[in-house]
């Protein structure tokens, strides 16, 4: 019987050995297929654009160079984009994490009586909208068109983001509201002091959610606010400088246009870059909530 468990002792061994062996063989491989997109885009902004056309640039910048960024950050109105991108990433950031909140707690409350009937209606909206002409003239007769409150206020409410907030707080133990309650808390106090306090990872997860959005969106800045130059986004002036400077081709006309020695796929490297910046050094902060708001909000009931 010794010599028996000795055996299967040394064959679950040497198994978990081959799994930890190939697990982490298969994790860096994973890791570098997805990082090595971006080290990629990353050497091409930093490389002189004529340089790059001869291609072979994998990690590292050939013939190092600024001219790409200088090119981009000198764009019409892209300073004033910027301004209104992280106004809007901020104000709506907090606005529909605020929003989304209350509505979370008031459908997670047992004594709610429609509380299954407007989860319910929610859901519908996820999947049926108006259409873009219908959501236009509504905007148009609100008098969000134009203005840079349409960046705002329709994001405020969003049927996911309500969901996995509300599925999280439905597994906050009752027993805390209710002491809560019989030392006479009603319910805004029990919502600030004793829900959202135990909230911050689903919190830290909408959030994201919400600012990577409202960050990355520029159709209504075209479709809104075309007008307006001073309601214009990062985002937008991006796409229009990306489209202009593909739209003049590889000629060695439009190099000396852009600068001198920049190309159509070296700026777009640099715009790619200076999109994703922000976000990736917002992630790191949120990191830690991140995972385990996800997870325990997406559990469905």
């Amino acid at each position: 019987m010794m010599e028996i468990r000795k055996r299967r002792r040394q064959k679950t061994s040497v198994l978990d050995k081959i799994f930890v062996v190939c697990n982490t063989l298969f994790m860096i491989a994973f890791v570098v297929i997805t990082l090595y997109p971006v080290l990629n885009t990353l050497a091409i902004s930093f490389n002189d654009g004529t340089d790059a056309l001869r291609g072979g640039i994998y990690l590292l910048p050939r013939k190092f160079s600024l001219k790409n960024y200088i090119t981009v950050l000198q764009k019409d109105n892209l300073i004033i984009g910027a301004y209104v991108t992280v106004a809007r990433t901020v104000i709506g950031t907090l606005l529909a994490l605020f929003s989304n909140a209350i509505l979370a707690f008031v459908v997670s409350r047992k004594r709610f009586l429609f509380k299954k009937q407007l989860s319910l209606f929610w859901v519908v909206t996820m999947y049926v909208n108006g259409g873009m002409i219908p959501t236009f003239l509504l905007y148009k007769n609100l008098g969000l068109t134009n203005s840079f409150w349409v960046y705002v206020i329709p994001g405020m409410v969003s049927a996911f983001n309500m969901l996995v907030i509300r599925t999280y707080m439905n597994g906050i133990p009752d027993s805390l509201e209710e002491s809560a309650q019989l030392d006479g808390a009603g319910y805004m106090t029990i919502f600030t002091k004793i829900i959202s306090p135990l909230c911050k990872p689903v919190y830290a997860t909408v959030a994201l959610f919400v600012a990577v959005g409202q960050w990355n969106s520029w159709f209504d800045a075209m479709l809104y606010n075309r007008m307006s130059a001073n309601l214009t986004t990062l985002q937008y002036e991006l796409m229009k400088l990306l489209s202009s400077v593909t739209n003049q081709g590889n000629s060695v006309e439009a190099m000396k246009n852009a600068a001198g020695a920049v190309t159509p796929t070296s700026v777009r490297a640099a715009a790619t870059i200076l999109t994703m910046l922000p976000i990736i050094c917002l992630y790191p902060f949120l990191q830690r909530y991140f995972v385990t708001g996800l997870t325990i909000g997406g559990v469905k009931e």
